[in-house]
C-alpha cells in the first residue's frame, strides 16, 4: 500500500499547455481565447484555491490519521468547490491571486476556514469527523453526495459566511424550496450582510465580533449542489453538451467527480476536454509563520491545469452553483430553462416550481435525509467509485 501510494505521489507529470485552438476556453463562467488571453487563463486558474493531500497535520480526532494520502481526494475536491463559493461570497469572481502580492484580510479568512486543524470550519478534520454521521468511518473514501451532505452540515457553523446550502436530490431542483431557504429574514452577521472593510477585520483571522452589525437580509447567498448520475459505468454522451453549458454560466462553481479511481475538481472545458485541479499530490501541512502570516503559495496551482477527455468522466458527479442574490438565482433559473431547449443537450436534472407531492423535504428542518435514504443514495452514487478507489491504493 505504501509503495503504491509513494509511486503514485512521486510521479512527475508533464503538464501540457493549452492547445492552440480556436475553441473558446471556459473557466467557471468566463470565456477566454487561447490566442489572445493565455496569461489571463492561467491567472484565473492559479487564483482558485487548490487543496491537495497533506501530511503531518494534527491527528484527526486526536488519535486518527495525520495524513489523508490515498483516501482524501474527494474530501479535498469538496473543499475546493466550497472554497470557490466562499471566494465568490467574500472576494468576488474577479478577484485574483498574484504571487508575492499582499492579499486582503478576507482572503486569509477564507483560506483559514480550510486549514488542516480541528477548529477550521471546513478542515479535513471537520469533514472526516462529520462524515461519521453520514455512515463513513474516518479514512474511508467519500462519494460526491456524501461530501456535499457533510459540507452542508458544516456550513451551519460558518456564521461569517452565512450561506444557504441546498442539495438537490432525485435529479430535481425545486425553486420554491430554495426561495424558502434563502428568504429566511433572519439576522445575518454583518460581515455577510455587507462586505467588511479591511480595517474591520483581523489580519489573517476571522472578523472580530461578527454579530456587532447584525441586520436583516432578504436573501442569504445560495450554494446549490446537485449530485447526479449521468450513466451506469460511463457518462452518457447525451449529457455532454448540458455539462459544458454548466461551466458557461456565471453562477458556476464547477463540478466534483473524476475518473473511476480518483476524484478531481473540474473548473471548465476547452473543446472536448475538461479542465481540472488534481488533489493527488502530497504536501506538508502548513503552519503560520513567526509573523503569524500563513504561507499560501502551496494553495495555488502554479502550472498549467490538467485536462482529460469528457468521455472519461465517471458518471457520478456533483455540480455546484453560487447565487449571491435573488436576481442571480432568477437568472440561473432562466438559463436552465433555456438550456432545456438546446438541440442535442439532454437535461441532467429537472427544474420545477413546486415540490412534487411524492417527494420528502429534507430542508424543512435543515436536515439531511434519514439514514436509510442516505444509505440508499450512497450505494447508488458511490458503489462503483469506492471499489475503484480501493483498487487504486
Amino acid at each position: 500500500l505504501f509503495l503504491a501510494t509513494l509511486t503514485y505521489d512521486t510521479l512527475r507529470f508533464e503538464y501540457e499547455d493549452f492547445p492552440e485552438t480556436k475553441e473558446p476556453v471556459w473557466i467557471l463562467g468566463r470565456k477566454y481565447s487561447v490566442f489572445t488571453e493565455k496569461e489571463e487563463i492561467l491567472l484565473d486558474v492559479t487564483s482558485r484555491l487548490w487543496f491537495t493531500y497533506r501530511k503531518n497535520f494534527p491527528a484527526i480526532g486526536g488519535t486518527g490519521p495525520t495524513s489523508d494520502t490515498g483516501w482524501g481526494c474527494m474530501l479535498r475536491c469538496g473543499q475546493m468547490i466550497f472554497a470557490q463559493a466562499l471566494v465568490c461570497r467574500h472576494l468576488g469572481r474577479d478577484w485574483r491571486w498574484i504571487k508575492g502580492k499582499r492579499q486582503m484580510d478576507n482572503y486569509f479568512n477564507v483560506l483559514n476556514a480550510f486549514i488542516d486543524k480541528k477548529d477550521s470550519y471546513y478542515s479535513i478534520h471537520q469533514i472526516a469527523q462529520m462524515g461519521v454521521g453520514e455512515g463513513k468511518s474516518i479514512g474511508q473514501w467519500y462519494g460526491p453526495n456524501t461530501v456535499a451532505q457533510v459540507l452542508k452540515k458544516l456550513a451551519t457553523f460558518d456564521t461569517w459566511s452565512s450561506l444557504a446550502v441546498h442539495i438537490a436530490m432525485d435529479n430535481t431542483v425545486v425553486m420554491e424550496e430554495i426561495r424558502r431557504l434563502c428568504q429566511s429574514n433572519l439576522p445575518c452577521a454583518g460581515a455577510a450582510a455587507c462586505p467588511a472593510l479591511e480595517s474591520d477585520v483581523l489580519y489573517n483571522g476571522y472578523p472580530d465580533e461578527p454579530g456587532v452589525r447584525d441586520r436583516l437580509v432578504l436573501w442569504k447567498p445560495l450554494v446549490l449542489l446537485i449530485p447526479l448520475r449521468l450513466g451506469l459505468t460511463e457518462i452518457n454522451e447525451a449529457y455532454i453538451e448540458t455539462l459544458k453549458h454548466c461551466f458557461m454560466m456565471p453562477q458556476s462553481l464547477g463540478v466534483i467527480g473524476g475518473k473511476p479511481n480518483s476524484a478531481h475538481y473540474f473548473i471548465g472545458y476547452v473543446g472536448e476536454e475538461l479542465i481540472y485541479l488534481d488533489p493527488h499530490t502530497t504536501q506538508p501541512a502548513v503552519e503560520p509563520g513567526d509573523s503569524g502570516c500563513l504561507p499560501d503559495e502551496s494553495f495555488h496551482c502554479q502550472h498549467p491545469p490538467c485536462r482529460m477527455s469528457i468521455a472519461e468522466l465517471d458518471p457520478s458527479i456533483a455540480v455546484g452553483f453560487f447565487c449571491n442574490t435573488e436576481a442571480d438565482f432568477n437568472d440561473w433559473c432562466q438559463q436552465i430553462k433555456k438550456l432545456a431547449l438546446v438541440r442535442g443537450a439532454l437535461p441532467m436534472f429537472e427544474l420545477v416550481e413546486r415540490q412534487p407531492s411524492h417527494f420528502s423535504n429534507p430542508d424543512v428542518l435543515n436536515l439531511t435525509p434519514d439514514s436509510s435514504d442516505a444509505d440508499r443514495l450512497e450505494r447508488f452514487f458511490d458503489s462503483e467509485d469506492e471499489d475503484f478507489e480501493i483498487l487504486s491504493l
